[in-house]
């Protein structure tokens, strides 16, 4: 039987398909261990890393402590650059943060980061997760939440996205961010916020 060319296999699906596995599998190998396996995914949170029509731009998840709103946001971020890459055709870019680890990060004094060069990295990336926002303690504020402003300003006006775990709601954060922040976050996270419940999975044994 005679078979066209129009039934052969494109070879740059064969590329674009390696692609897209490489670097989620990339991404898992930077996930920390307790949050590699899959799990069923709340469908808003899925919505969002598919990208489908009216689907938020970002993601706030919040919850109780343990409902699972880190696994939650690890492999919805892992979703998201695949979809990505099957979008755009190329890598994106992607910061992860815990947010204590990054409020020391955006100190004047830190030793190990130059809070300009990070700034403008966090500005820039593709997607911007910062996890367990709430444990973080600004200090000095006025310096952090500076650079803060300047992160999610810069965001919020080229509609870059950002997925945020918290245990309080965006309009419970200004103590954190800072009204300027604040006042950003419930803009950027309108139609985005998502409510994990559920009992501690900790408690149970569950990761």
């Amino acid at each position: 039987m005679h078979s066209s060319s129009d039934d052969l296999p494109d070879p740059q699906d064969s590329v674009r398909r390696e692609r897209r596995e490489d670097a989620v599998a990339g991404f898992l190998a930077q996930t920390p261990v307790i949050y590699q396996h899959d799990i069923d995914i709340h469908p808003k949170a899925a919505s969002w890393a598919d990208q489908l029509p009216g689907a938020p731009r970002s993601l706030f998840l919040t919850g109780a402590i343990g409902v699972g709103k880190t696994h939650t946001a690890w492999q919805a971020a892992r979703r998201w650059i695949d979809q990505r890459i099957a979008d755009t055709g190329r890598l994106p870019s992607v910061e992860t943060w815990r947010s204590t680890a990054l409020f020391d990060a955006l100190r004047p004094d830190s030793r190990d980061y130059d809070g300009r060069i990070l700034t403008a990295q966090l500005q820039r990336a593709d997607l911007l997760y910062i996890d367990d926002l709430a444990a973080a303690r600004v200090s000095p504020v006025g310096w952090t939440q500076e650079r803060l402003y300047e992160i999610f300003d810069e965001r919020y006006i080229n509609r870059r996205p950002v997925l945020i775990t918290c245990d309080v709601l965006p309009g419970e954060t200004e103590h954190l961010v800072g009204e300027r922040v604040q006042s950003r976050l419930r803009e950027m996270f309108r139609g985005g916020v998502l409510l994990l419940e559920g009992n501690d999975r900790r408690m149970g044994g569950a990761a």
